[in-house]
Formats: C-alpha cells, structure tokens, sequence
C-alpha cells in the first residue's frame, strides 16, 4: 500500500465515512492512477478534465460520473491539500429516477418465491421495516427489541444510528424463524464462517427469486424498500414518519415517493366537475 493511498483511507476514516463510500473513493483515484499512467499527486487540472470527459464518453450515468469524481474531489481537498485542483469543474447534475414500486401482490409473490426461509425472512424484514440492503445484513438478535416494539439500527447509511418499528406480526415471524434457522451469533442472518450475510448473497437470491415470481419490473433488493414506503404513504402515513423510519437527512428525498404512488391523486376532484353540467367550456353555439 502506497503512503498516498494509505493517508487517504486514515482521511475517510476520521472523517466517518462508511465502508461502501471508502471502497469507492479509493477505486476511483486508482482508476484515474492508472488512466494516466503515473502518481495522481502528479496530476493536474488538465488531467482531471480529461478524465471527466472521458467519463462522459463512456456512456456512464451521471450518478457514477459524480460519484468517481466525488473521489477525486475529497482526494484533492482533503489527502493532498489542493482544492484549487477540481474547485472549476462542474459535476454532472443527478438525474433523479422514478423508484420501482412493487402492489402489495406482487410483493407476496416475489417473497413466496424465495427458495430458503433465510432469504424469505430476510427479505420479509426488508419490506417490514423498509430497511436498506445492507443495514440489514447486519442486524444482531440483540436489536430487536419485543419491549419497545423497535429493530435498532446500529449501522445505518453515514453511521447514523436510527429504530425502525418491529410490528407484533413481524416479531413473531422473527420468533419462528430463530427457532427453525438458529442463526449464529450475534447475527440475525448470518452467512460462511459465522459472519453476517454477505450482501451478494442476497441480491443473487432476488434475482432468482424475481425470474421465479415472473415479475417484469426491473426489481432489485431495493426495490422492497420504495414499496415500503410507498405502500405506507398510500395508507396515509405521514412524509415525515417515513423520512425518520427511512433514515432520510432530508425530507426532500421521501418526497419522490409522493410522485410514484398510484393513490394520491384518487378521489381529487377535478376544477372541471365542479362546473354546471350545462357548461362544456365551448363556444356557445349559435342560430
């Protein structure tokens, strides 16, 4: 490991960066290393420009375009100490996508479809509490708290530490699979050599599972937790219960549910039924 690489990973971690943001940051000053063949401390504006055009040649998303050049940007500022070197560069603007939502029918088959009741409770969790991949993943017996009626997240996005709800169905679902699955300890779910499950473990079990169910949208591991939330503001809860119950910094970012839900806009009554029924907004005709 090289002194640079090795500063920049002391640097994230002070910082509190997850895991998942750390691999990334540090693969794309890899990737830019290796694109123009010498130090990145060696590089320059130019390099970076070029780098970025690159980038956008490559037919990539804008969300991944941002995120390689985030790395480079906290590399800069932050490891070498020059924020002049990316402060002229514009970012890609993020593209915001509509979230996949499943109907509460094809959640019960995509769940049924589950081959193990490992990945059936797993993912049953997931949609229960709308929890993300791999906050999932992680989850000890311990944070499940019966009293409370919560599930402590100990490890969300960002290290932010957040209780989701732990309904009395969902407890005992719980209860009857500790009992058939006995998981090793601490975990929940747990995965080879008596560590948590892996996250690849479970995406490869949803796609299996999404071919099985004969589900045609593009579902993901995801996919079970924009259903959670949409499913939630259709019965009426409250945005800002699901931006808490989400673990969302901003309540901007729950609002996109409110543009996916099918229910919303039922029973509005449009400007035009409250018009006289003689009124068609025509031309009045004439002779």
């Amino acid at each position: 490991m090289t002194n640079l690489r090795r500063r920049m990973l002391e640097d994230l971690q002070l910082g509190g960066y997850s895991n998942c943001t750390t691999e990334s940051y540090i693969s794309s000053v890899a990737a830019f290393a290796r694109y123009h063949k010498k130090s990145p401390a060696l590089c320059g504006r130019e390099d970076v420009r070029n780098l970025a055009m690159y980038l956008q040649t490559k037919g990539l998303s804008s969300a991944s375009v941002r995120l390689r050049l985030s790395g480079l940007k906290f590399f800069y500022a932050r490891t070498l100490g020059s924020p002049e070197v990316m402060a002229d560069l514009p970012l890609p603007k993020p593209r915001r996508k509509m979230p996949v939502v499943l109907s509460e029918s094809e959640v019960h088959a995509l769940l049924d479809a589950l081959e193990t009741p490992r990945m059936r409770m797993f993912f049953t969790l997931v949609y229960a509490t709308g929890l993300r991949l791999r906050e999932a993943c992680v989850l000890e017996t311990r944070d499940v708290q019966k009293e409370r009626g919560v599930i402590h997240v100990r490890h969300g996005k960002g290290g932010k530490e957040r209780f989701v709800t732990l309904s009395p169905r969902l407890h005992a679902l719980l209860r009857a699979y500790y009992r058939q699955v006995r998981p090793t300890p601490p975990w929940l779910f747990s995965g080879r050599g008596g560590k948590p499950l892996h996250p690849d473990v479970a995406i490869k079990a949803m796609v299996v599972a999404r071919r099985v169910a004969r589900i045609e949208k593009p579902a993901s591991t995801h996919t079970l937790r924009h259903s959670f939330a949409t499913h939630l503001l259709e019965q009426g809860t409250d945005l800002r219960v699901i931006q808490v119950l989400l673990g969302h910094s901003s309540l901007q970012t729950t609002t996109v549910y409110t543009h996916v839900s099918s229910k919303l806009g039922a029973g509005v009554q449009s400007p035009l039924d409250r018009w006289p029924k003689d009124k068609t907004g025509g031309r009045k005709k004439t002779g």
